[in-house]
């Protein structure tokens, strides 16, 4: 028995696909008569509407994806801003889609690709750690925003708008070291992360290996397979769990603002305090940061800088078949009441 398609639906009961999409979904300017007309061949073929049916007014428009992997993460809100506005400026449609920290991102991407016929694609967070097979998949344009990948990926299959993690995250060390720290913990996502945590890992190996200074690894703490990294929670998690571990350290960097925040509150419960007893930074350049007391050092990412011109480059791929290009922001380091000298 040949299976019934929403074409068909529409066909025998002389209206148009979107009609029926609207019929499904219950949608006010349809009128009753028709809807019933409608809804009564569907229960006669047992027409079952897939997703692709049920979102018809999505494929019928101009959408691009903003994929976000750590939405709970206060550094994205303001780019969301941006990006929502450039989006609805080119008259596309935005669509916000969260992605779990145990999704993969591009079997998401793949899904909604077919279901909504996304225009383009913008992946912003989470460990960006596939390989050039996979990311060929991606049928639409797409940027990869904040997020850098390890060498060894052809730059020429996507576009990217990022710091360079290394170089930043380099400087934030090398800013503790010239305080006189020697003994310093960072604060990490999961060890598989060879996105943005692992990159900020390399920038801070490298800050130490510059003045022989010797790496401890039971100094570098990863986060839980099962924990969302870059969140206050966690960071409050690995700094008790450093601070029980009773390891020497003077001086703490986590690769983010959020997680430095959580290792404070970790700090000050401990009875020590900051930058007295621990000088500590972060990365990310939050607002909240700022004003947290004592007052956190940090790198600044151009957060709404970043954003617009990931939309540039996006639309410039779509609407006028560009090559890929890639766009790396300066960071800026900002010293404050969180770090201390340390007297030897």
């Amino acid at each position: 028995m040949k299976t019934i398609t929403i074409k068909d639906i529409a066909k025998e009961c002389g209206v148009g696909v979107s009609t029926v999409s609207r019929a499904i979904n219950n949608h006010p300017d349809i009128s009753d008569e028709t809807k019933e007309r409608i809804m009564k061949v569907i229960r006669e073929n047992n027409f079952t509407p897939n997703s692709t049916a049920r979102n018809l007014k999505f494929t019928q428009t101009k959408t691009i994806a903003v994929l976000i992997k750590g939405i709970e993460n206060p550094f994205f809100q303001k780019m969301l801003k941006v990006f929502e506005e450039e989006i609805q400026n080119k008259k596309y449609t935005f669509l916000l889609h969260r992605v779990d920290s145990n999704q993969d991102e591009l079997e998401v991407a793949l899904q909604l690709i077919k279901e909504r016929k996304l225009k383009g694609i913008i992946f912003l967070g989470g460990c960006f750690s596939h390989d050039e097979k996979r990311l060929k998949q991606i049928t639409v344009p797409f940027v990869l925003s904040t997020i850098s990948i390890f060498d060894g990926v052809d730059k020429n299959i996507y576009s990217s708008v990022s710091v360079d993690d290394i170089k930043e995250s380099k400087k934030a060390v090398d800013c503790l070291c010239d305080y006189g720290h020697e003994k310093i913990a960072i604060l990490a996502a999961q060890p598989w992360d060879t996105s943005i945590s692992g990159l900020r890992i390399e920038g801070y190996k490298r800050a130490l290996a510059e003045r022989n200074i010797p790496i401890n690894k039971n100094l570098i703490r990863y986060t839980l397979e099962e924990e969302n990294a870059f969140t206050m929670e966690n960071g409050y998690k690995l700094m008790k769990e450093l601070l029980e571990s009773e390891e020497e350290f003077t001086a703490v960097y986590a690769v983010s603002d959020s997680m430095i925040i959580g290792a404070s509150k970790a700090i000050l419960e401990s009875g020590k305090k900051i930058p007295e007893d621990y000088s500590i930074m972060g990365f990310d350049g939050l607002d909240i940061s700022y004003y947290y007391n004592p007052s956190i050092s940090t790198i600044r990412q151009p957060v709404e800088d970043m954003a617009k011109e990931t939309s540039e480059i996006l639309f410039n791929l779509i609407e006028n078949n560009a090559e890929n290009s890639h766009k790396i922001f300066e960071g800026e380091l900002l010293v404050r009441q969180s770090i201390a000298r340390l007297n030897k």
